[in-house]
């Protein structure tokens, strides 16, 4: 069993920025980001394997940056010129070694025109 827990969520103005956290409570093995926006699916935002291999969905490249400490067992998604089509709830997720994926309860974020 994995428990993960997340943070930095929160309302923010077009342009702005914000950070996610997510503490794993071991060591993982891919951790990533999803995102669900009212009335849509969820969707994946960002992904980091062990080694700092990095894949970004398209409508996020060049303004969100996926990062992880494997010695804090925690990933991190900076998000940077925010836009108002970001506003979604994001869920961490990650992959256990041998096997099993687990999420986080979700952070809600909000950007405002």
């Amino acid at each position: 069993q994995v428990h993960l827990v997340e943070s930095g969520g929160g309302l923010v103005q077009a342009g702005g920025s914000l950070r996610l956290s997510c503490a794993a409570s071991r060591n993982v093995n891919v951790m990533a980001w999803h995102r669900q926006a009212p009335g849509k699916q969820r969707e994946l935002v960002a992904v980091i394997t062990p080694d700092g291999n990095t894949n970004y969905v398209d409508s996020v490249k060049g303004r969100f940056t996926i990062s992880r400490d494997n010695a804090k067992n925690t990933v991190y998604l900076q998000m940077n010129s925010l836009k108002p089509e970001d506003t979604a709830v994001y869920y961490c997720a990650v992959r256990a070694y041998g096997g099993g994926s687990y999420w986080g309860q979700g952070t809600r974020v909000t950007v405002s025109s």
